[in-house]
């Protein structure tokens, strides 16, 4: 049972840390790709080095967590340490603003935030109690989102006004990252559990000894590699003059910033209720269905209202995505494997987030964007199914006890 002096600690910084995570996030979803395009005019893999930098850190998760559990650090401040990292490689990109700079600075920034997930989803695990996790979480996430929406408006005009203004926009972004690594410095946290392993990858074997772990990554591995394809393509769609979109920041900024964070802002909370209560598997293939409408939809029409409907559907389907990725594995791992369990999960996410990039901008020079989207909500469809059978495992997963024992026969 969590504490509950604990929680409350968490939840109160973990509140003022989603503000700066909310502004960080609009550098990874719009900002980077969109200055690496107008600004830059960089090439494919470029592009795609810059989309896929959070992926270098989810990559790299199990080789961090293993780090961190032979050094004996507490989760929180582990995560705190790569936070400053993440600040200071904003701030050399923006004192050096050159495409190689540029592309490494953001790359080394977007990999730091992302290498801390599996630490702070251990810290989650020990500090918010099981039947309320999905709930608090929730609650921060909506200011994240919150956050991310009204930065993604004012960023937007003021890049409309004047381009150049993206070095101040870098500046910021390290001022946000020392923000957060303040916020993280603070939250209760413990050493991991000592395991006893050496081998720094050592966490993949749960891939292979838990078959429903095993089966819900490939189905994840799917839908992820098709939404990953298409998510930076919606900057390139509505910003790359081939496209003849002839949008300016601002309406690009809405499309892939704003809207998509209101519909994210209001269902968050019931996606958290859903969580909680819901066969997980169930709530999955909901969120599948989603992701795959909102592809169908903003790919397939060159019409405002079109591009609006998919934001929306696409910033719906985000919220539950929040939850459901950031919190499943305290659902099927034991407690004080969370931090494992979690970094084979986002192993699995770097794979996918980076090479689904450098696949869609490829592809994307080969066939015309409806078509690539038809081909990814083919895979989500494929991820689906290979979900339906697993759903009578959904509603409770299976105990930590069972786990235990399945991993120690191994």
């Amino acid at each position: 049972m969590a504490d509950p002096r604990r929680t409350q600690l968490t939840y109160r910084y973990e509140r003022w840390r989603a503000v700066a995570s909310g502004i960080l996030e609009t550098a990874a979803t719009t900002f980077l790709i969109l200055i690496a395009v107008r600004w830059f005019e960089a090439g494919s893999l470029a592009k795609a080095l810059v989309a896929g930098g959070g992926s270098v850190g989810l990559l790299l998760s199990p080789w961090i967590v293993s780090r961190v559990e032979s050094l004996g650090w507490p989760t929180a401040v582990a995560a705190s340490r790569l936070a400053c990292l993440g600040a200071a490689s904003f701030l050399l990109t923006g004192l050096f603003p050159v495409l190689p700079v540029f592309v490494a600075g953001s790359v080394v920034a977007m990999a730091a935030s992302s290498a801390a997930i599996p630490l702070m989803t251990q810290v989650y695990q020990d500090n918010y109690p099981e039947p309320g996790r999905g709930r608090l979480f929730s609650r921060t996430i909506m200011i994240r989102i919150a956050a991310a929406a009204l930065f993604s408006e004012l960023a937007g005009r003021l890049l409309s006004g004047n381009l150049e203004w993206f070095r101040a926009l870098l500046f910021f972004f390290a001022l946000m990252f020392g923000v957060a690594a303040v916020c993280l410095g603070r939250c209760p946290s413990q050493p991991l559990h000592v395991s006893g392993g050496t081998h720094p990858f050592r966490a993949l074997r749960y891939a292979r000894t838990d078959r429903l772990f095993r089966q819900t990554l490939v189905a994840w591995m799917l839908m992820g590699f098709a939404n990953l394809m298409m998510l930076p393509l919606r900057v390139e769609y509505l910003a790359n003059p081939k496209y003849e979109m002839a949008l300016t920041v601002w309406w690009i900024a809405l499309l892939t910033g704003v809207l998509p964070n209101l519909a994210r802002l209001f269902l968050s909370p019931i996606w958290g209720w859903l969580f909680d209560h819901m066969n997980f598997f169930a709530l999955r293939i909901t969120l599948n269905i989603g992701f795959a409408l909102g592809i169908l939809a903003f790919f397939t029409s060159n019409a405002v209202p079109g591009l609006i409907l998919g934001a929306l559907i696409y910033g719906a389907s985000s919220s539950g995505g929040d939850v459901a990725w950031s919190l499943w594995v305290t659902k099927f791992s034991p407690p004080n494997r969370v931090a494992d369990y979690m970094s084979v999960h986002t192993f699995f996410t770097g794979v996918r987030g980076l090479l689904a990039p450098l696949a869609g901008f490829h592809l994307a020079t080969l066939l015309p964007l409806p078509v690539l989207a038809w081909f990814c909500i083919g895979l989500i469809l494929l991820a689906t199914l290979l979900l339906i059978p697993e759903i009578k495992f959904g509603k409770k997963a299976r105990t930590a006890s069972a786990l235990v024992k399945e991993v120690s026969d191994s």
